[in-house]
């Protein structure tokens, strides 16, 4: 270990200062760019002992949990340089595919907006620990509030570590993934107690009541469910199976949806690849026929049902679903050839095989959702060299004082 004074070169992909030495680069958390520091380097990390020359972009974060709580990176940073940051993330993930493209400005998110979370629990001898993991550990920092979720799951942080204090065993950590509905919090809680007794299944069952939530799901396990979890989706109600997909703020998804509804207008049917429950789709039904792709069953059985039963209603064009995994099996360029437009939202680990099919197709649009930089490159470079533009770049942060960035990139065929 050693304690020295350092000068940040830039913030990296992390969110951590960068310091430049000729041994490598070495990663400083909650520091800028320009500042000069010190800290305390062990190998390539450092821990700061004290900011000798602050930037002019620091401000003192607003959460007193910041800097133990491993959530957030950069609440120190103000927010035109912040966002300037985030844009320069994707900026730099196109640079290294030798990707030119006009990206735009980044579309800010405002606090207490999160509406899905995942927190970590464990029992401990005397009390329920509950909160966020601590920065590269498995610790967990016990929070009271917490100032990106929203008020509805950020004012139950107690009634949730009551309720599932009775499942939780020493030995372990559990998760607990809390989902803000329009019914109530939807909980789904994996690595607790295995295979609870029916007395405990009682406990928990009574719990959920007493806290008012919708859903309580354990190891996958309705437990209770008080009122089946509503998100609205275009106007459509769709009952939110457990563990699905949904983006983690409603004003992030409208805006995403604004937009490939927009790029996506002149086309007069569409697929939509990676549906989840009907995000893009049931808002490109009110005009467009859709046929929506996903993996998971129960997201499928979920849009079908809505579709179902309120399509008619709404005069929804003609919307059908079909399951099928896209990592394995993706869309051959001959599906693909009879549609006008595609939109296409994978997970972080991007669409490598279902881009390499839509490079080889006809589609004339794609519009292309992505909460990875870098895997959006990637799969940006294959569909160009099949003969595509990348028209746009909006860079949205859904993930506020995270690393992390949402981005909608559209692409038309040359």
């Amino acid at each position: 270990m050693s304690d020295a004074n350092f000068t940040i070169d830039h913030v990296g992909a992390q969110g951590d200062g960068v310091v430049r030495t000729d041994d490598g680069p070495i990663y400083i958390p909650r520091t800028l760019a320009g500042e000069t520091v010190r800290a305390e380097i062990t190998d390539d990390r450092g821990d700061l002992l004290e900011i000798v020359t602050p930037s002019a972009d620091r401000i003192e974060p607003g959460c007193a949990h910041f800097g133990t709580c491993g959530g957030c990176a950069l609440q120190h940073q103000n927010e035109p340089s912040y966002l300037v940051w985030k844009r320069d993330q994707v900026v730099r993930a196109l640079e290294s595919k030798r990707i030119e493209a006009p990206v735009t400005e980044t579309i800010p998110c405002a606090p207490s907006t999160r509406r899905r979370a995942t927190f970590a629990a464990m029992r401990t001898r005397k009390t329920v620990r509950f909160g966020f993991f601590e920065r590269a550990t498995h610790t967990i920092v016990d929070i009271a509030s917490c100032p990106i979720l929203t008020p509805e799951i950020e004012s139950a942080i107690p009634a949730l570590r009551e309720l599932v204090g009775p499942g939780l065993t020493r030995k372990g950590k559990a998760s607990v993934s809390v989902t803000a509905t329009a019914s109530g919090l939807d909980v789904s809680v994996t690595g607790g107690k295995a295979y609870p007794d029916l007395a405990l299944r009682q406990t928990l069952a009574d719990g959920a009541a007493n806290a008012d939530i919708a859903r309580l799901t354990w190891d996958g396990d309705i437990l209770a469910e008080r009122r089946p979890p509503v998100l609205d989706l275009a106007g459509i109600e769709v009952a939110l199976p457990p563990g699905a997909f949904l983006q983690a703020t409603k004003t992030g998804e409208e805006t995403m949806v604004n937009m490939v509804t927009e790029a996506l207008k002149d086309c007069g049917s569409v697929i939509d690849l990676f549906a989840g429950c009907g995000t893009f789709s049931l808002a490109l039904a009110a005009t467009h026929k859709v046929h929506a792709v996903e993996g998971a069953k129960a997201q499928c059985a979920a849009l079908e049902r809505a579709v179902r039963r309120q399509g008619p209603g709404m005069g929804l064009k003609p919307l059908t679903v079909e399951r099928r995994d896209l990592a394995r099996r993706p869309l051959r360029p001959d599906e693909l050839n009879s549609f006008d437009g595609a939109v296409i939202d994978p997970p972080r680990a991007g669409a490598a095989t279902q881009c390499e099919a839509l490079a080889a197709s006809s589609v004339p649009v794609i519009a292309s959702v992505s909460c990875n930089p870098a895997t959006f490159a990637r799969d940006a470079r294959t569909l160009i060299d099949g003969g595509y533009r990348l028209e746009s770049i909006t860079p949205l942060d859904q993930f506020l004082w995270s690393p992390h960035i949402e981005l909608v990139g559209i692409f038309r065929r040359e």
